[in-house]
């Protein structure tokens, strides 16, 4: 097996990085290979064997031009500043450049211990490799800007957490791993040497479409972050998707979703929807993260302003022009995603309102997010029967009344107007079908897959891998994954696997 590693990211200063081997597991077994994302990164497997990966992907065997590092980074959690995080379970093999000529970070997590461990052990369970698994490769079927899983590797090892675990080691691939934490590090320090040597890194990297002579080119940066980083929720927001632990070391440079520990779909629409076990007071609840999003741009400015032309005074006003402007790139990127759920072409006047209309209606009837809207696509014909979004209202946790049937009926006469006037039904039909997925990795069924795998059956996983890879389709063999959880299936907390 050859991968060709340019390691980009290991020719930065070295406060960067510590450069340290990854440690070895006891018996690595291979779960998953994702061999379609190998051959775009232009990895040569040749004779490599599952045997052969296992080593390779937990660490126990490096390829022979691997540079491991760990990188350094610090941020704020839930509010609060740590002043130094960085990979304490985490090692960056290398990067490399893939079919499209982008370059692509390959990291090790649950790799073992590193000078940023903190006094953890540097492993992770088998569950959240397998969810992150999951919920990765879903959210690039879904079309979501993400990071990649390349392989999962058991360990063979426990892992002790509230109690003992089973281990694994995941592999991630990411446009770069480069967070607003990386940055805030470097300008918490003070050392502007390396500070300016990721900006430019990142401006190269992510975003080379930037004039990189121009004396403003790092408020080009921040402002080409900011505006990926809004369409990025809104995609998010769109899919009912909550992140859960939108600290500013897990938001990335790139404008990928990265770090999938507490998170989850929603079932039931509720918009101060929480699952992360460690979010107690909702900080990240799924109404909030468009402006947790911007307070974590926030943080980014401050990092990012000793590099910005002119004196203070002009730099905080540069910084603020920008961030002043996420809410409307945000609010414009998901209002445009949300009328395509409608089935119309372009948003008009009064959109806005019927959407959020919408939206109340589903909270006060406790109807399902994913199932709603792609119900509603059943809906374009003229005459058709609103039988399969009416249903809705006798699923477990609905409210079915003569009420809040008036109230869905009446906004679907707006609605269906509104459609009749705009779009022929064929064409709304397939909008809205490719806008609504059939299927989303349901909490309830990821836990599934966790659980049959803790007990070896590694079935239930892969049939839900292979099932997500279509999200738009509904094939017979997947329909019980389209289904919401029953009352006693509900899962209300996800957990980090630090």
């Amino acid at each position: 097996m050859h991968i060709p590693f340019k390691h980009a990211y290991a020719q930065l200063p070295a406060a960067s990085f510590e450069k340290l081997p990854p440690r070895p597991v006891r018996d690595p077994q291979l779960i998953r290979f994702n061999y379609a994302l190998a051959a775009e990164l232009n990895i040569e497997l040749e004779d490599a064997d599952p045997a052969h990966l296992a080593q390779v992907f937990a660490g126990n065997r490096l390829p022979d031009n691997a540079e491991p590092l760990a990188m350094a980074y610090c941020g704020h959690q839930f509010g609060q500043l740590n002043p130094q995080l960085g990979d304490g379970r985490a090692i960056l093999l290398g990067d490399v450049i893939d079919r499209q000529g982008q370059l692509r970070d390959i990291q090790l997590k649950g790799s073992g211990r590193t000078p940023f461990s903190r006094g953890g052990d540097g492993r992770c369970p088998l569950g959240p490799a397998l969810r992150e698994y999951i919920l990765c490769e879903a959210m690039h079927a879904l079309g979501v800007p993400t990071t990649r899983a390349l392989a999962v590797v058991a360990s063979g090892e426990p892992v002790m957490r509230r109690e003992p675990e089973p281990g694994a080691v995941f592999t991630r691939v990411a446009a770069s791993h480069i967070r607003v934490g990386t940055l805030q590090y470097f300008a918490l320090n003070q050392d502007l040497v390396t500070l300016q040597a990721l900006a430019d890194h990142s401006l190269e990297r992510h975003y080379p479409e930037l004039d990189r002579t121009a004396e403003d080119r790092y408020v080009q940066l921040f402002a080409a972050v900011c505006e990926r980083q809004a369409q990025l929720i809104a995609r998010w927001m769109e899919l009912g998707f909550i992140h859960g632990v939108m600290n500013t070391d897990n938001m990335t440079l790139s404008g990928e979703t990265i770090d999938y520990g507490p998170c989850a779909f929603m079932d039931v629409y509720r918009a101060d929807q929480v699952y992360s076990s460690i979010d107690q007071f909702g900080r990240y609840a799924y109404r909030n993260q468009p402006a947790i999003g911007q307070w974590n741009l926030a943080r980014l400015a401050e990092a990012l302003l000793p590099l910005f032309p002119g004196d203070d005074e002009q730099r905080v006003e540069l910084a603020m022009n920008v961030l002043n402007r996420f809410p409307q790139w945000q609010q414009q990127a998901w209002e445009t995603a949300m009328v395509k759920k409608l089935g119309f072409p372009e948003p008009e006047d009064g959109d806005r309102d019927l959407v959020e209309e919408g939206l109340v209606l589903l909270e006060q009837s406790g109807l399902d997010y994913t199932l709603f809207w792609r119900r509603l696509s059943q809906l374009t014909e003229p005459g058709a029967s609103r039988q399969p979004v009416l249903e809705l209202l006798t699923l477990p946790g609905a409210t079915d009344s003569k009420t809040q049937q008036q109230a869905l009926e009446q906004w679907l006469d707006q609605w269906q107007q509104n459609l009749t006037r705009r779009e022929h039904p064929a064409t709304a039909r397939h909008r809205m079908e490719r806008a609504s997925p059939a299927l989303i990795p349901r909490n309830h069924r990821v836990a599934e897959a966790i659980s049959a795998a803790e007990q070896g059956d590694y079935s239930v996983f892969e049939t839900l891998v292979q099932a997500l890879a279509d999200p738009w389709s509904e094939l017979p063999r997947y329909q019980h994954l389209q289904h919401p959880p029953a009352p006693e299936e509900r899962i209300l907390h996800t957990f980090c696997g630090t």
